[in-house]
């Protein structure tokens, strides 16, 4: 069986085309294919066949789509192709089966081959993957919004590769093919510059400077007309090169260099509904695109998505890191911090390092030296998660060279000079709302927009509750928005709630409880006692932990730099400042603090310094908390927090 969407959607088997049935039936089984091997939810299958307000029929009128496909299936090849999965349906499809399947596997090789040296290979590839090109997907479906813009994703994988080809071609010489056949494409798509310049330059090296100058200057007025925009830098630097003449007709290619033992890329796979913190990821991507080894720090509390937002930065860099894409926790499962020579050793796996190996565990300075001399030489993006100081992050950044390094930590790392440091906020409610959509579909969330904005703001607005939130709402399908949300309407009820599977905020929230020092445990659970969800200033600091302002003043701090607290973006005094814990740490904190009471000895036990009581609850069974030491004017009821 054959499935084709790089065009008109057909199925064919043992070379007979089979009937689809009518339009919606055909968009069903369009939107199972653009997602192969994925469960697709029946809110996103009802998005995608009824354009406005899909009617109340809907439920009914998909099972009767899905059941007539899958006889259509199944008849023609196996049972089970077409699956019922949670909250939806799941299409079965291998490779060979899929053209899109088939085209990026064949692109993906092609690239990999070119960044080998292997042009020939590269560009064989490349023109297979081309060939399953039959004009624009879906184009009969077109009504269909989530389809349109499953269209679009496809074309710009096409052009993409069609660059690639193109590029590789020009450079092997064959400039007269290459221009003929992108005048073609670049007609129907004249405002992708990429495209234009590799016209240029086969055009400039065909012989036909002036034809590779009109493209310039048609170019050039079209961006001013449509988008008003100048070329980009790019773009004029092939025009001064072509207008000089000073490009070759037979440029080496880049196969003469030295070649590279590919590196392999060590990456979770990426967040498929990944949604928001466009400012952040460009701001990301501007600052590890930079050369000179440049640094970049994701700081914020538990939740806030760093990890998440740190991965897909890495997926969407590929063609900047050619040498790899390296993530490493640089903690255990426990929390605790791995060894030096643990990480080092999974580097020098990674990148194929065997002198690096040789030397560990007993010389990690020497090792970390040619890790680094390494990393200074090649084009690789070194992602650290869960860095959980300076100490662990040093040993393993060059000064300088041509990798890249993202930082993942809720501490601010202030003693790392030279680091770029980006702030993760909570999402916007507008953000949270669209994950959420696009987790449990988005005619859900219209359907009763109120419930599902006091669900998210329960959270926090925090990425990591929204996405339990939305992964729990869509196993248990019966349950209503506004039932969830009077559930999480109460405080106590939050921690069991935001839990599913093996997602859990309280698991979460105990590994960051874990990571403070005694000092922040103790000052955290009293300021836990603060009203929830109010900023609260220094002098109810003061009051909360016990003791005079300016010691309050310098705990305050100490949880900035550790990231337990949130502090003012702006510059401020220290008595106007207003300081804020997220959400879900309020939350743990009382949950926490009510367990200590409730364990804690005999009436009157709830006066007691916290440094006596025992945790029972989210962290290690019988985990101490202690507080800073006390003097004697503790039967005054005052902590010497200074000392």
């Amino acid at each position: 069986m054959r499935f084709s969407l790089l065009g008109p959607l057909t199925v064919t088997s043992g070379g007979r085309t089979l009937p689809l049935g009518p339009m919606k039936q055909r968009a069903v089984l369009a939107m199972l294919l653009c997602r192969p091997n994925t469960p697709v939810s029946v809110d996103s299958l009802a998005d995608t066949v009824w354009p406005g307000e899909a009617p109340r029929t809907a439920r009914k009128n998909l099972q009767k789509y899905v059941w007539a496909l899958r006889r259509l299936l199944c008849e023609a090849e196996r049972p089970g192709r077409l699956a019922l999965a949670p909250g939806g349906y799941l299409l079965h499809v291998t490779e060979e089966e899929v053209d899109t399947l088939h085209f990026r596997a064949l692109a993906t090789a092609g690239r990999e081959a070119a960044r080998s040296g292997e042009h020939d290979t590269a560009a064989e590839l490349l023109r297979r993957a081309l060939d399953l090109w039959q004009g624009r997907p879906l184009a009969e479906l077109s009504d269909s919004e989530p389809l349109q813009a499953e269209a679009d994703r496809l074309t710009d994988r096409y052009l993409s590769a069609y660059e690639t080809w193109a590029e590789i071609a020009s450079v092997r010489g064959r400039n007269a093919e290459v221009a003929e056949a992108v005048a073609d494409v670049a007609e129907q798509h004249p405002l992708r510059e990429r495209l234009r310049a590799v016209q240029m330059i086969a055009l400039h090296r065909a012989g036909r400077q002036n034809e590779a100058l009109a493209v310039y200057e048609s170019l050039r007025q079209l961006l001013a007309r449509e988008l008003g925009l100048a070329p980009s830098a790019a773009m004029e630097e092939v025009y001064r090169v072509v207008l000089a003449g000073t490009l070759g007709a037979a440029s080496a290619p880049a196969a003469a260099a030295p070649r590279r033992a590919p590196t392999r890329t060590l990456l979770p796979p990426d967040t498929p509904d990944y949604t928001g913190r466009r400012e952040q990821l460009s701001e990301l991507r501007e600052a590890v695109r930079r050369r000179n080894g440049h640094v970049a720090l994701l700081v914020g509390p538990v939740g806030t998505g760093k990890s998440t937002l740190m991965v897909h930065l890495a997926h969407t860099l590929r063609e900047d890191f050619p040498d790899g894409r390296l993530l490493v926790d640089l903690r255990r499962a426990d929390g605790a911090k791995r060894p030096l020579t643990a990480v080092l050793g999974e580097l020098a796996r990674a990148a194929r390092l065997d002198r690096v190996t040789a030397l560990l565990p007993d010389h990690p300075a020497q090792a970390a030296a040619l890790w680094r001399d390494w990393f200074a030489e090649h084009r690789v993006l070194l992602l650290l998660e869960n860095a959980p100081d300076e100490a662990a992050v040093r040993p393993l950044l060059p000064g300088t060279g041509a990798g890249a390094a993202v930082i993942a930590s809720r501490s601010w790392l202030a003693g790392l000079a030279g680091v770029h440091r980006i702030a993760l906020a909570p999402l916007t409610v507008e953000e949270a709302m669209e994950l959420l959509g696009r987790i449990i579909g988005p005619s859900r969330v219209r359907a009763d927009r109120a419930s599902a904005r006091r669900i998210v703001e329960a959270g926090g607005l925090s990425p990591l509750a929204v996405r339990i939130s939305g992964q729990r709402l869509a196993v248990l399908r019966h349950l209503p928005l506004a039932e969830y949300a009077a559930r999480l309407a109460e405080p106590e009820a939050v921690m069991d709630e935001l839990a599913v599977g093996d997602l859990a905020v309280r698991n979460r929230m105990a590994d960051g409880w874990q990571a403070l020092t005694d000092i922040g445990r103790s000052a955290m659970l009293r300021l836990g006692r603060l009203p929830l969800a109010r900023p609260f200033t220094l002098g109810d600091a003061a009051t909360a932990l016990g003791c005079p302002e300016p010691a309050a003043l310098r705990v305050l701090e100490l949880l900035i730099h550790t990231g337990a607290l949130v502090s003012p973006s702006t510059e401020v005094t220290a008595h106007a400042a207003l300081y804020e814990l997220p959400r879900l740490a309020h939350l743990y904190l009382r949950e926490l603090g009510g367990r200590e009471e409730r364990a804690a000895a005999p009436a009157g036990a709830a006066d007691m310094p916290v440094e006596n009581h025992r945790a029972t609850g989210p962290g290690p069974v019988g985990a101490t908390v202690l507080t800073t030491p006390h003097d004697h004017a503790e039967e005054e009821g005052t902590w010497n927090w200074a000392s």
